[in-house]
């Protein structure tokens, strides 16, 4: 925000910014004075995707001040917004009026609006997928490049047929009607941002061109939808807060994040979104990343959850080490193994469908609704009488990867052999390097820059860190098939690396001899296999 102006009818009024909140701003207002204006501008950097000639991202928080010592849900407001030329908006807001590139939205309450961002762009197109019996369901494609896009008889019918899996589990939506905000743009990363009746959901522009090319995103649509039940129906008790620059408390980002990752990964396979193949080399992904956070000897999964805190834009230099956001990786495993346990115990009765039915129902009344840990742990209780608060501190506060046990109790194990993944390898070119983390240690891009290295990991030890770049591997100037070639010949030599680290170059040798690694799952002998049973279908 820059320029801010504060009047009172023509008489301009001083304003103060508090010494501690760096968002709060103080000032006097005459006797007799019933409204003031304020004026600035938010100023994005050059390039910022969110402001651009074919696409607009108006998020309210960005965009506004507000009255100090109300709860958000008492403070009226209405809100408008004039577009370039071309643009379209979208957005869960009603809109009381559209002409000529503006935009009136009807007067709703100040959490309403900030929960709810209009998107506009120069090509869009709309799908009502909801189904009969529930809630209205929307899904708008919108993109920034030169052609309208659209879904294909086949995406529809996917998509419908998530949306068929997701209310299998959760029973009736807590929303009147949703808007699933699709982005289709590369100038954004993959990700998504949940909202109580809408999701801004970022992908690559040819991801429904491109299916093939997409299997490590294809749960992201469906993980924002599940938030409408799980992280805004019902809402861990630290992270409702009455105003937005009220501090929120993350404890429970294991299960608003964690929980809702894991039905990603279920309901992708339940509609077909990933075949089963492809479920399972995600799974052992995610399997060997959590077996790999060797900074679980001092950064417990508990600690992540303060994460987004203090470094949520800031890449970690050691990211296995300095361990980042990991309540959604290992939440997959944490809540596999819960599952896994409920099946088990219940001699195949129970499973985490029944508590999502139970805990996050519509039929609770009107949202948001908060839980505590303790009334998470007794609606587990209820399903299984074990002392779950007493597992759940132990998974949170461990410093070896316990998590891991609930792929033995469905009746598979994380191994590693000399090919990667389809699924692996789509990671691979996500990361922007050749990641080899499971072998030697590092991951290195095209021109052989050090991206990573594993803390303790053969390079580390071989004295290799972040920004050192690779010349040579065994007498070959550095190519991807250089360094596959000499990680695959290490069980019989050694890997001899040319290193230029910035002020002067050497030669060193990594005290590695296993050959080529990369992740699957394998089914155990004698074990029933559960993650089938879980995967299955549950929509008619």
């Amino acid at each position: 925000m820059a320029g801010p102006v504060v009047f009172a009818g023509s008489q301009r009024l001083e304003w103060r910014r508090d010494e501690l909140e760096m968002h709060a701003f103080h000032l006097d207002v005459p006797e007799g004075v019933d409204d003031i204006t304020v004026e600035f501008q938010y100023a994005v950097r050059p390039g910022d995707a969110i402001l651009g000639p074919d696409l607009v991202a108006v998020q309210w928080q960005r965009l506004l001040l507000y009255p100090a010592g109300w709860y958000a849900s008492n403070i009226p407001v209405q809100a408008s917004v004039r577009l370039p030329s071309g643009l379209h908006a979208v957005s869960s807001l009603h809109a009381e009026e559209a002409s000529d590139g503006s935009v009136r939205y009807a007067v709703t309450t100040l959490d309403t609006l900030l929960d709810a961002p209009a998107i506009a762009a120069r090509h869009v197109r709309s799908y009502d997928l909801g189904l009969a019996g529930q809630p209205a369901f929307r899904l708008s494609l919108l993109s920034d490049s030169g052609e309208t896009p659209e879904l294909s008889d086949r995406d529809a019918a996917d998509m419908r047929r998530m949306m068929r899996e997701t209310h299998a589990v959760f029973g009736r939506a807590p929303y009147e009607r949703f808007e699933a905000l699709v982005i289709l743009s590369d100038a954004f990363p993959p990700g998504g941002i949940e909202h109580t009746d809408s999701a801004e959901i970022y992908l690559p522009a040819d991801y429904f061109r491109n299916r093939s090319r997409q299997l490590n995103n294809l749960d992201l649509i469906v993980h924002e939808h599940v938030h409408a039940w799980n992280g805004r129906f019902r809402v861990p008790v630290g992270q409702w807060t009455p105003t937005p620059n009220t501090p929120i408390r993350n404890g429970m980002l294991w299960s608003y994040e964690g929980q809702t990752e894991f039905w990603g990964r279920v309901l992708a396979a339940r509609s077909g979104l990933r075949s089963q193949q492809e479920t399972l080399d995600k799974l052992a992904l995610d399997a060997a990343t959590v077996q790999a956070m060797n900074g679980r000897a001092w950064k417990p999964l508990r600690d992540t959850t303060n994460d987004p805190l203090y470094m949520s834009s800031r890449a970690a230099v050691w990211p296995e080490w300095q361990r980042r956001k990991d309540y959604y990786t290992e939440g997959v495993l944490l809540w596999l193994e819960v599952d896994m346990m409920l099946r088990e115990g219940s001699g195949d009765r129970y499973g985490l469908d029944d508590l999502a039915a139970a805990f996050y129902s519509a039929e609770l009344g009107p949202g948001p609704h908060t839980y505590t840990f303790d009334d998470l742990c007794a609606a587990l209780h209820r399903l299984l009488p074990i002392d779950w608060s007493k597992h759940l501190d132990e998974r949170l506060d461990t410093h070896v990867p316990l998590v891991l046990g609930g792929l033995g109790r469905a009746g598979w194990e994380l191994v590693y052999d000399e090919q990667p993944t389809a699924t692996f390898l789509q990671n691979e070119a996500e990361m922007g390097g050749y990641d080899v983390r499971h072998s030697i240690g590092m991951v290195v891009d095209a021109h052989g820059r050090v991206q990573s290295v594993t803390w303790e990991g053969p390079a580390f030890r071989a004295g290799i860190g972040p920004g050192a770049v690779v010349e040579a591997i065994n007498g070959e100037a550095f190519s991807r098939e250089a360094l596959l070639r000499a990680i695959a010949r290490s069980v019989d030599e050694p890997v001899a690396l040319r290193i230029n680290q910035g002020a002067y170059r050497s030669d060193l040798e990594i005290d590695y001899d296993r050959g080529a690694r990369y992740p699957h799952l394998r089914r155990m002998s004698g074990r029933p296999d559960r993650l089938a049973q879980l995967l299955n279908s549950r929509s008619p």
